[in-house]
């Protein structure tokens, strides 16, 4: 069977869709690929398919920014027009337009 193809693109803001954050996505694995005690550390009433898209997020929530890993089933794109403040955008991406961060080609120092 062949992985599912990726939903989202490198550089997009999104927002998950159960819990309240946001974030760009910076890499993409066509399957979960994170190790099993994270998996299992999901309740189960809400653990995710792996045979989908996992996206690796730079996100931001009202109290702190962080890298998260999250399954395409609990994302949507983010409407809302507004940047996301997470201090290694400017690392990875150039200017955002339409929802969607510019990928740098080589990394800014």
């Amino acid at each position: 069977m062949e992985p599912k193809r990726a939903k989202f693109t490198i550089g997009q803001v999104v927002r998950h869709r159960m819990f309240p954050f946001r974030g760009v996505i910076f890499d993409v694995d066509p399957e979960f690929s994170n190790t099993e005690e994270w998996y299992e550390s999901i309740p189960k009433e809400v653990r995710p398919a792996k045979d989908q898209p996992f996206y690796h997020l730079l996100a931001e929530n009202a109290e702190s920014y962080y890298v998260a890993y999250v399954s395409e089933q609990n994302l949507l794109p983010d409407t809302s027009g507004e940047p996301v403040g997470h201090p290694q955008i400017p690392q990875l991406f150039g200017e955002l337009k339409g929802g969607r961060y510019e990928p740098r080609s080589t990394y800014a120092n």
